[in-house]
């Protein structure tokens, strides 16, 4: 734990010289709840950042405890350390954040060769993700009272890790790419057996948020030009999304949000949609926002200590990376780029916080939105 602190204490270090130089906001105001904003520099992702964050995963990955198991225990023999359970995805403090902790490690690994803990991550990555180790977790997707484990949230951040390593040009990335996709094709059957049976979406703002997970799928289903896979999604979105309407954006957050139930719905759309049906679609789902106007303000943390609480420096984080796609996207909705700037802003400097509960996850979304960013 002493090296995370230590980690973070780096991170606070570059987080307030980046807000004394390249990302202190010149203007923020907020008026009638709509964030506005003026001239805030769009964080990057560099390598004093990467070195940075990269200790949030090295630390977290073989951290077994404290654990969040998730499991359903069919007989007294069925109790078993996490370790042996999810003998890859065990650290973390629960399975999904071990997920998306071996993605954040995987990404900074890609796109930074120079990486300080770049053999010390590479270690513990080959260690834990084996052939022998990828079996187990697939057994354990097959047991009778847990092939539902990890839905949808789980899933779509596995997928996302597969399409990470797929897309790694190097040995290593090849592969690991390779041992993985034994699971990810379980999981991929899993989603199409899925989605068919649930026949209203989930509209929250937590883990089992549908159009989080669809958009996350999507990106894998095209990747993998899984045809069967990509149509599934887009027929699902358009039975659930298609005809929604006013989007009460106005009543976000609840308290323990880090997903934004209607820009999520946004992230799918506009993945699925034509340029036109999507540009007459969000025009009725989300009043304004062709006009930059978002009645949202930037999440507040009363105490990063509780891990429902510091929920909302996620949203915070995954907020930006939607309004960042979007403009990517579509360049006539770059006004936003300042009202995802603002969130990310705010929100970059409470990663420092020195408690496991914030901790075990927020460098994923922190790298997430930041890659988002480089491709405005």
């Amino acid at each position: 734990m002493k090296y995370l602190i230590y980690a973070l204490v780096a991170i606070t270090v570059i987080s307030c010289k980046n807000s004394e130089t390249s990302t202190t906001p010149e203007k923020t105001a907020k008026t009638e709840n709509v964030v506005i904003v003026d001239k805030i520099p769009t964080p990057q992702l560099t390598l004093e950042q990467a070195n940075n964050l990269a200790q949030l995963p090295l630390h977290c990955i073989e951290t077994e405890y404290p654990n969040k198991m998730g499991h359903v225990t069919a007989g007294p023999e069925d109790q078993k350390r996490p370790a042996v359970q999810h003998p890859v995805f065990y650290g973390c403090f629960d399975w999904h954040s071990a997920v998306h902790g071996y993605w954040s490690a995987v990404t900074l690994l890609k796109n930074f060769p120079e990486l300080e803990a770049k053999e010390e991550l590479l270690q513990k990555i080959n260690h834990n993700l084996t052939a022998q180790n990828i079996e187990v977790e697939i057994a354990y997707f097959n047991t009778a009272n847990n092939t539902s484990f990890e839905r949808t949230y789980g899933w779509a951040w596995l997928l996302k890790l597969q399409q990470e390593l797929d897309t790694w040009d190097s040995v290593e990335g090849k592969k690991l790419s390779a041992i993985l996709k034994p699971l990810t094709d379980v999981i991929v059957s899993r989603y199409m057996e899925y989605l068919p049976k649930l026949n209203y979406a989930i509209r929250v703002g937590e883990h089992s948020n549908t159009a989080f997970g669809m958009a996350f799928a999507h990106d894998y289903a095209v990747h993998s030009q899984n045809d069967a896979f990509k149509k599934s999604i887009e027929t699902r979105a358009r039975d659930f999304y298609l005809n929604d309407s006013d989007c009460p954006i106005s009543w976000e957050p609840s308290g323990y949000d880090f997903l934004s139930p209607c820009l999520e719905e946004v992230d799918i759309m506009r993945r699925i949609l034509p340029e036109t049906a999507f540009h007459n679609w969000i025009k009725e789902f989300l009043p304004g926002i062709e006009s930059g106007v978002l009645d949202i303000e930037i999440g507040q943390v009363s105490d990063r200590t509780d891990g429902k609480l510091v929920h909302i420096d996620g949203l915070n984080l995954s907020r930006a990376w939607v309004l960042y796609g979007l403009a990517a996207q579509y360049p006539q909705y770059d006004n936003l780029i300042e009202t995802a700037d603002a969130h990310i802003t705010n929100t970059l400097p409470n990663l420092v916080a020195d408690d496991y509960a914030g901790g075990h996850w927020l460098g994923s979304f922190a790298i997430y939105a930041l890659q988002n960013a480089k491709k405005k």
